[in-house]
């Protein structure tokens, strides 16, 4: 048993109270056989006494005062200050999203936040948790109409901090939220498919005139081009229009005008999360000129490379270094005058939009998933604004963050496909995603806007299903004949065959 005790001069039990809810005991605090227990998630500056007593059968008869062993401790005022006031952004009928306020000079680094949780009115049924690097979260898998207490405390290398003050919030009623629901879909819906599709318009208007400017380019001295390319390609006043690397004569030139060169000293590796076509994926904490470290991701360059590995590798920095929006991954630096060589790019805590949605299979409202889409759509019209197709979108290249906001990156298709004997590969020796293409993509390598609105429409699909693979009916048992498989989406695309619509997608979302 515990109790937590204040550090006034009397010490009494009248200064104490219950405190297991607030800490964590391994394996339980009652019912153990063994003779040792692990006690964690103390608060700091805290005095704690833990009561101790064996127990049989026979225990609770006796009427003599039961012997107990008494054991005190004090914590040290080691972690960080309380956290702040705890809001509530949204909720829906199971989800509710709060945010909160970090403290000035803070004495240690905190390493992330534990937000506990329980039902206010079933309190003594137990309580649940969660954890998160940044000063917000969203909370799932509550259930409707229903008051829940928050309280969210600190971790840093020194341990937990103290609880905040706790703070009531409601999930919103069921039925009254399929009603907006469906009317929030159709608003977000519009806005996001009609903009998308007024600009493919433009789009193809500018591509048309882009191509008759090409031509003439075509025959100018090559000192000439980036000169016109400047000058011409820009279809509106005022606009940023993105720059094709591959027109610097010099890739170094390139790297220079679009990336930021960090000092390899800012950053730490800390752990490799994945690999990539030209060498490890890990994550890591960058220092910024503040003295604060921020969590991004590292690619590296493996060894050995040769020059045109090295500027192949560079090139999707230089892509990635021209755009400034919160729907695309953003660039924090690279790594080119030390080894390895290295893109720095923010970290995303939730990783790809495909595995994300597979590991939260039906948990999010039909408005949360819509706010997703809403967001590639955001990211794909600022594309489509600078002159940019992305050739490859697809969920699997779509990052979350941890406020569910979704970034597209994944920008390695992005070269300017040229003639090839085989229509199912680009000239970087990539394989096209098939069941993600527009038809006169695969058939003409005729990528554009238009294309890749096509390949959003699969990500609606996709987004709407909590990831399933598109076409899944046609996919075999083994990865012998997958380019088989791919020959029956193309022809069963040409003979009109649709998507289904996925179970549970609003009428207002899916057009057929």
């Amino acid at each position: 048993m515990c109790q937590r005790c204040g550090s006034g001069a009397s010490g009494g039990e009248e200064d104490c109270e219950p405190c297991e809810s607030d800490l964590r005991f391994v394996p339980r605090p009652l019912g153990l056989t063994g003779t040792s227990v692990a006690i964690l998630d103390f608060a700091t500056h805290t005095n704690y006494t833990f009561h101790v007593e064996a127990v049989n059968g026979v225990s609770g008869l006796g009427g003599n005062t039961r012997p107990l062993v008494n054991i005190s401790v004090t914590t040290d005022q080691t972690g960080p200050s309380l956290v702040g006031v705890v809001r509530k952004d949204w909720a829906s009928d199971n989800s509710i999203a709060l945010s909160w306020t970090e403290v000035e000079q803070q004495p240690n680094d905190i390493l992330d936040y534990e937000i506990k949780y329980y039902d206010k009115e079933q309190e003594q049924s137990g309580y649940s948790s969660t954890r998160t690097k940044a000063v917000s979260v969203v909370v799932t898998g509550l259930k409707p109409a229903t008051v829940y207490v928050f309280h969210v405390r600190a971790r840093t290398a020194a341990g937990f901090t103290a609880y905040s003050n706790k703070f009531d919030f409601s999930t919103g009623d069921e039925y009254s939220g399929m009603a907006a629901d469906q009317g929030q879909v159709l608003v977000v819906v519009t806005a996001a498919v009609g903009g998308f599709s007024l600009l493919v318009i433009l789009t193809l208007f500018f591509l048309i005139t882009g191509r008759c400017q090409s031509f003439i380019k075509d025959k100018r001295k090559s000192d000439d081009k980036r000169r016109d390319h400047f000058q011409n390609v820009l279809p509106v006043p005022g606009i940023k229009t993105y720059v094709d690397p591959d027109t610097y004569e010099d890739p170094t030139q390139a790297a220079h005008e679009f990336t930021t060169e960090i000092d390899p000293s800012r950053i730490r590796i800390e752990r490799v999360i994945g690999a990539g076509e030209f060498g490890e994926v890990c994550s890591g904490r960058l220092r910024t000129p503040g003295e604060k470290e921020i969590p991004v991701t590292i690619k590296t360059l493996k060894g050995g490379y040769v020059e045109r590995q090295r500027r192949d590798f560079l090139r999707e920095a230089c892509i990635i270094g021209q755009f400034d929006d919160p729907n695309i991954i953003r660039l924090e630096g690279v790594v080119t005058k030390s080894r390895p060589v290295m893109i720095v790019v923010e970290y995303m805590e939730n990783g790809s939009l495909d595995s994300f949605l597979r590991h939260h299979d039906g948990h999010f409202t039909v408005v949360q998933l819509v706010g997703m889409l809403h967001g590639v759509a955001s990211g794909m019209t600022y594309l489509s604004d600078m002159g940019y197709v992305h050739r490859d979108l697809a969920s699997r290249n779509i990052l979350v963050d941890e406020g569910l906001v979704c970034k597209v990156s994944d920008f390695g298709l992005s070269r300017v496909l040229e003639d090839h004997p085989e229509p199912a590969y680009n000239t970087m020796g990539v394989k096209i995603a098939i069941r993600w293409t527009a038809p006169e993509a695969i058939t003409n390598r005729k990528f554009s806007s238009a294309s890749d609105v096509w390949s959003y429409g699969i990500v609606m699909w996709e987004v709407m299903s909590y990831g399933e693979s598109p076409y899944w009916e046609m996919s075999n048992q083994d990865d012998d004949d997958d380019d088989d498989d791919d020959d029956d989406v193309i022809l069963s695309i040409e003979e009109g065959y649709r998507l289904p619509v996925p179970m549970g997608c609003p009428v207002v979302l899916y057009y057929r």
